[in-house]
């Protein structure tokens, strides 16, 4: 269960520290006369609200299957499924917020989601198996 509350706190300040660095960019596009509702898939404020954005829809979930795995799961399961989910997620946190744009795939990033897709439905998985 150690693992679990970890990767869950990991998670939670990635979560934060990318909504900070959104309202970063929101000052350094402010201070540039630049729009705060950006389309242009290389703007730097449109990538930092698309890596919150995108923590803020798979995290979430990640942490509470987390926590019942953990919980209810062997450690041989759950902690491998864990790490590699949290992994995953730091991956594509940061291969988002290094892209140059949001127009191109980049091997970190893919890596990333699908590593979540994978991971999470085999959390989803075991946590069915542990009834």
């Amino acid at each position: 269960m150690t693992i679990a509350l970890i990767c869950t706190a990991i998670l939670a300040a990635l979560v934060f520290v990318l909504g900070f660095n959104v309202s970063r960019m929101r000052g350094v596009t402010a201070k540039t006369g630049g729009s705060q509702m950006p389309t242009d898939p290389a703007s730097p404020l449109l990538i930092a609200q698309r890596a919150h954005g995108n923590a803020v829809e798979y995290i979430p979930i990640l942490m509470v299957l987390f926590l019942l795995v953990g919980a209810r799961s062997p450690i041989v399961v759950a902690i491998p499924l864990i790490a590699g989910a949290t992994l995953a997620r730091l991956l594509h946190a940061y291969g988002m917020i290094t892209a140059r744009t949001l127009a191109a795939e980049g091997k970190l990033r893919m890596v990333g989601a699908m590593g979540t897709y994978l991971f999470g439905v085999a959390l989803a998985v075991a946590l069915a198996f542990s009834l």
